[in-house]
Order: structure tokens, then sequence, then C-alpha cells
């Protein structure tokens, strides 16, 4: 979840796993995954760098684990290199 503030400087938590993407015009318009958009005054560089330090609290700062099969995987592609 972040902290986001409207157009009109409401305050807002967006759970950031929900957005779809980003367009920046001259507002910082967000596009969520319902179809939802939200106009925010922070810009789009803003927003990627909260949902990062979010994702961070979450995770740690070395990203979250790769199961069983995602590291089968990896080590596979590694290995072709």
């Amino acid at each position: 979840m972040i902290r986001l503030t409207r157009l009109n400087r409401a305050p807002m938590v967006l759970n950031s796993d929900l957005i779809e993407h980003i367009d920046v015009t001259p507002d910082t318009v967000i596009t969520l995954t319902s179809g939802q958009i939200l106009r925010v005054r922070e810009s789009a560089e803003e927003v990627i760098q909260r949902i990062i330090g979010f994702r961070r609290q979450i995770f740690g700062p070395d990203g979250p684990t790769p199961t069983p099969e995602e590291s089968l995987t990896l080590a596979s592609s590694e290995s072709q290199e």
C-alpha cells in the first residue's frame, strides 16, 4: 500500500498491486486493473519509488525469494549462456 494525494489534495492509500499502468500527461494518471482511473499530484517517478520502497519493506532489499521452480528455470537459463 502506498500513500498518494489526489489532485484535490485529498490523501489516499492505494494497493499498488492493482496498478495496470501509469500515464504521464500534465497530470499523473494511474489506471487500475479494474479500469478505474486515478489522477494524483505525485509524479510517475515518485509513484514508482514509493512502490519500490513499499515492496522493499515487505520483501527486503533483495526482493522476493524465488520458488523452487523459478530457481530451476533461472539456473537452467544461466547455464545455457
